[in-house]
């Protein structure tokens, strides 16, 4: 009985070997490194639709409007497949980050690094279904998709608090990128970039991008907050609603314009991360 015990350790022990082995190799972080520039495209075409949008145009200001007009050009269809394949890969780099990384942090550290990987593996991993749905063609307006499950949410007993806590954590969350980019706080993700023009650039592109996309998700977080404020899930709308309603606001479209150009530059320092990112 004991014998067949420490055989089942050993074959666990040589399993969990294999697939930190596996998550270590080269090939895996090349794939996942296309995560980020596959993100990072998705936040270029987002940004470009806002700009639009604040020069009086149409179209949607976020994941699926962004796919959908990818989808709509030549080559788009291989953009797709790549960038889901590329997104699960690096969804699956953070899962093996949170279960195999931040060993030698302290207990407390430890827990929050992990925390971090997961949640990241769960923002890559929606990347990757938006892309693999759009490449099936069963791409949905996630707006609905945003309002209906808030409509739901709010259904259940205590479902206010809990959209209330959701647009909290996300306004969080925004003051943490504009705190990142303005402190330049990114180039602990990277690796040590050639010095001049490539620093330069990422350098600037870092911290107009940082500092845009936490004003898109301060927004979008204070959006979802007073909607559950006002208990009325109508006013859930996702990323695009939000961005089209601070076009809405006095000097709307000049700061929708802002927004607009920060998560281009935010794309492209996502592209620049899959170049130099820290594996």
């Amino acid at each position: 009985m004991a014998d067949t015990g420490r055989e089942a350790k050993r074959a666990a022990g040589k399993a969990v070997d294999k697939t930190e082995e596996a998550a270590d190799s080269k090939t895996f972080e090349w794939v996942a490194r296309t995560g980020y520039a596959a993100s990072g495209l998705l936040h270029v075409l987002i940004g470009a639709i806002a700009l639009r949008l604040a020069f009086g145009g149409g179209g949607e200001a976020d994941q699926s409007g962004a796919a959908s007009s990818l989808a709509q050009n030549p080559g788009g269809l291989f953009l797709l497949w790549a960038g889901m394949l590329g997104a699960a890969a690096l969804a699956l780099w953070q899962v093996s980050d949170a279960v195999f990384g931040g060993r030698n942090l302290e207990q407390k550290k430890k827990w929050g690094y992990r925390a971090k990987a997961v949640g990241l593996a769960i923002v890559y991993g929606a990347i990757a279904v938006t892309f693999g749905s759009f490449a099936l063609g069963s791409g949905s307006n996630s707006s609905e998709k945003s309002q209906d499950a808030s409509t739901k949410l709010m259904q259940w007993p205590g479902g206010a608090v809990v959209l209330f806590l959701i647009g909290a954590v996300i306004i969080g969350a925004g003051i943490y990128y504009v705190i990142k980019g303005l402190f330049r706080n990114f180039f602990a993700d990277l690796k040590p970039l050639p010095a001049g023009g490539v620093r330069t650039a990422v350098t600037w592109v870092g911290i107009v991008g940082f500092v845009g996309k936490g004003l898109a998700l301060f927004v979008l977080g204070l959006l979802l907050a007073v909607a559950a404020v006002q208990n009325d899930p109508q006013d859930v709308k996702g990323l695009d609603g939000a961005l089209k309603a601070l076009r809405e606001q006095p000097l709307g479209p000049a700061a929708l314009a802002v927004v607009a150009v920060g998560l281009i530059c935010y794309g492209l320092y996502l592209g620049a991360r899959a170049r130099y990112a820290k594996m």
